[in-house]
């Protein structure tokens, strides 16, 4: 049952000890590198974010690079090749797009580096994680732009185990919003060979001016409050936007008409214990409401994040799923 489906409702689902231990520790130490003016402490931020050097050596099954596209923004991304790849061996390629509310993190993010090295390993794919521009030095577009960018640099230079014609736009929470942005923003390039074959948001970083009844019910939730989702927007939003901005409310009352853009199927995962959960249904409604193909898969008793937690049975759930879309049958 979600935590949001009648009753007494529920705020944590239920949890190993030391992943409680962890959000519980991390949500404190996020607010605590938000400042009331509007900036980011990265000083205090650096001193939790655990960083991960790259490896030519495998490092549970995978080797790591890290590619430079534009030095002057400081536009890399991170290459994750299993070192089971067979000679001559075409890979899917998933870009991805990390979380952080806009504003924290990278791809050499302890986090981020174990999550994409459990892709590139059990699905397998060739993973390209973006160090895109963070928020509220470079507020929306930028990490939009930094995206396509990539993509564009993808298609020019394309890795020789990359199958681009199988590429797929994977983002988690933030992460996820700059996928979609990133692949729309894309349906209007014509690339000479990277074509998009899907893209995949998970529990994706959307909201706007109405509280929604998953943000009021799930008020105390683990990683996500209004408190923090408000000051990333207010971060990330161009200076003077509101809410319902197109970048965070995309079928708002100011969204774009995306119903005749080329934009590929979409595969969305969306948890029980995340209150962003009523923007996410509001994402995929208006997605079939404009002729686009979304496949909904919805972890009643999971959390924002949980796919990082390799002790959370739905975290193995999911890998079976996007193996699934990744290689249909």
């Amino acid at each position: 049952m979600s935590a949001t489906d009648g009753g007494k409702v529920r705020k944590w689902p239920d949890l190993p000890w030391k992943v409680r231990l962890f959000v519980t520790a991390f949500g404190f130490l996020t607010d605590a590198t938000f400042r009331r003016n509007g900036t980011v402490n990265r000083r205090f931020i650096n001193l939790i974010d655990f960083k991960v050097s790259p490896s030519d050596k495998p490092v549970i099954g995978v080797t790591t690079s890290d590619i430079i596209v534009d030095p002057s923004r400081n536009l890399w991304f991170r290459h994750f090749v299993s070192s089971a790849s067979k000679p001559g061996e075409k890979l899917p390629v998933i870009v991805y797009f990390h979380g952080g509310g806009f504003v924290m993190l990278s791809p050499s993010s302890r986090i981020f580096d174990d999550f994409c090295r459990r892709l590139a390993k059990e699905l397998p794919a060739l993973i390209v994680s973006v160090n895109y521009r963070l928020a509220p030095d470079h507020r929306c577009p930028a990490a939009y732009e930094d995206g396509v960018d990539v993509l564009k640099f993808i298609d020019e230079n394309p890795p020789a185990i990359a199958d681009v014609s199988r590429c797929f736009i994977v983002g988690d929470s933030a992460g996820g919003n700059i996928a979609h942005h990133v692949t729309a923003r894309a349906g209007e390039h014509n690339f000479r060979n990277l074509k998009i074959a899907g893209v995949i948001p998970i529990q994706p970083y959307f909201g706007g001016e109405e509280r929604t009844e998953s943000e009021i019910q799930l008020a105390g939730a683990p990683l996500v409050s209004v408190e923090r989702t408000d000051w990333c927007w207010k971060a990330f939003l161009p200076e003077d936007s509101d809410r319902d901005h197109p970048a965070a409310n995309v079928f708002g009352p100011k969204a774009r008409d995306i119903s005749g853009l080329r934009f590929p199927k979409c595969l969305v995962f969306m948890g029980g214990y995340d209150p962003l959960r009523d923007w996410q249904k509001r994402y995929c409604e208006g997605l079939k409401r404009n002729g686009k193909e979304v496949k909904v898969v919805d972890y009643p008793n999971v959390m924002h994040s949980f796919y990082a937690f390799p002790d959370l049975p739905e975290s193995t759930l999911f890998l079976r799923e996007l193996q699934d879309f990744i290689y249909p049958q």
